[in-house]
């Protein structure tokens, strides 16, 4: 057993790109905020499942709260562990005409037409912790635009009081001005939480903001290649 939250050592899955995902070694502690720089939108998305025991991988280890992947022995032990992690991603269906608090009740319940009052007040503080306003909430999701639907997918993510949020290039819509604030609001929010969170982007900004600790991916190798934090003031001003 370990403490850590996530270990990946000596992982290879080909997933038919120019060359199989790559990852050397990663630890992630509770409440470590870690951004991987490198991984385009495919190479993210094999990244994501590989972590939730979705994928397993063709070579290497993945433990995932003290537990490798590849011990998950069906559907309902996969379903009670991926219970324990958020997923901040595109790929998160939003129901668009809906309004943002019933599409935030849903992970409480499938009655919110309207939902019980419990679980509207459940869904109204989701909505407030992620930084959308009281006026957005009656609003269809399709009102809102690139911010409020990141948010939207952040707050589901939230719902069920995950140990580890995973971002999937989260910031890949926002206008440059918003990507350093959602990053500093996910950052806020997971500290407040005590949550560790793992965002693969590829995106510098972003991964500034939201991480304690940014990592280059060396694609060849799979090394992963921490980058100072000077560095980033310089280059982001």
């Amino acid at each position: 057993m370990t403490s850590a939250v996530l270990e990946m050592s000596g992982v290879s899955k080909d997933y038919r790109a120019l060359r199989p995902l790559r990852i050397r070694r990663l630890a992630v502690g509770t409440a470590e905020t870690i951004a991987v720089v490198g991984l385009d939108l495919a190479a993210a998305e094999v990244f994501v499942n590989l972590i939730t025991g979705a994928t397993l991988p063709d070579a290497g280890t993945i433990c995932l709260f003290g537990r490798p992947t590849s011990a998950i022995r069906d559907s309902a032990e996969w379903l009670a562990v991926v219970d324990r992690v958020g997923i901040v991603s595109a790929r998160a269906v939003l129901l668009e005409r809906l309004s943002i608090t019933q599409n935030l009740a849903m992970p409480f319940t499938l009655d919110i037409e309207p939902p019980a009052e419990e679980v509207r007040l459940r869904a109204e503080a989701l909505a407030a912790e992620v930084g959308l306003s009281p006026a957005m909430w009656p609003k269809a999701v399709a009102d809102g635009d690139a911010s409020a639907h990141a948010r939207v997918r952040l707050a589901r993510a939230l719902a069920l009081g995950p140990a580890l949020l995973l971002l999937e290039h989260a910031s890949a819509a926002l206008s440059r001005d918003e990507v350093d604030r959602f990053g500093r609001d996910v950052r806020s929010i997971g500290e407040r939480r005590g949550i560790a969170i793992v965002a693969a982007t590829a995106d510098d900004r972003f991964a500034a903001a939201v991480a304690g600790r940014v990592l280059v991916l060396e694609a060849a190798t799979g090394r992963l290649v921490e980058r100072r934090r000077r560095w980033f003031g310089r280059r982001l001003g």
